[in-house]
């Protein structure tokens, strides 16, 4: 199946009723939802993100063009898992304890569910246990999000907690304070520099 270019536009427009009508007819004309959610929304998604990632869009139109490829995922999603379809992989992410931020979490869980991969959202706050429990559950890679300078030193005890736990997910952080360089140093796999560059590095750590 070719790209559907309507559907694709729409995802990028922030389309939302749009979107759900576009991929129902594409399903209703025989496609697979295999390949309506690899040819036309994953590719609208990874476009925006390029977008973002040059400047091009911000949040607000992010979050838009993410709430819509969201409608479109409503449909898909049944459909792959009752034809046994697995996930790229399977990812968590949360905002570290003493961390009440969340806008820039919820950007990279809908990137990266709209890159395909099963996402468990741990919310905000979170305590170590919680990261515990979603490596326990089956998370290959586990996202911890940052926006304070103050809170960043729960990374590395998120780190040094899951070690001690004989647990070795790939970690990957990320948030406005956030360097690669504080990735090194406390025993990251990865970092991401926004949304986009998330999924990005997901996919890099876990294809390692």
């Amino acid at each position: 199946m070719a790209r559907n270019e309507e559907l694709f536009n729409a995802i990028i427009k922030g389309k939302r009723k749009e979107v759900g009508t576009l991929v129902q007819t594409d399903l209703d004309a025989g496609s697979k939802p295999e390949n309506i959610l690899n040819d036309s929304m994953i590719p609208a998604m990874r476009e925006v993100g390029e977008r973002f990632s040059r400047n091009e869009v911000y949040v607000p139109e992010m979050l838009i063009a993410a709430r819509a490829m969201a409608a479109g995922l409503a449909i898909i999603e049944p459909l792959l898992t009752a034809k046994g379809i697995e996930p790229k992989g399977r990812v968590a992410i949360g905002t570290v304890k003493g961390d009440l931020h969340d806008i820039g979490k919820n950007l990279v869980v809908m990137m990266l569910k709209g890159a395909g991969y099963e996402v468990m959202d741990l919310g905000v706050d979170c305590p170590n246990e919680k990261y515990e429990e979603a490596v326990r559950n089956g998370a290959q890679a586990l996202l911890l999000s940052a926006l304070l300078t103050t809170t960043m030193p729960a990374m590395k005890d998120v780190v040094a907690y899951l070690k001690e736990k004989g647990l070795n997910p790939k970690i990957v952080i990320g948030g406005a304070p956030v360097t690669q360089e504080y990735a090194n140093e406390i025993g990251a796999d990865g970092y991401g520099r926004d949304a986009n560059d998330a999924v990005k590095v997901v996919e890099r750590v876990l294809a390692a």
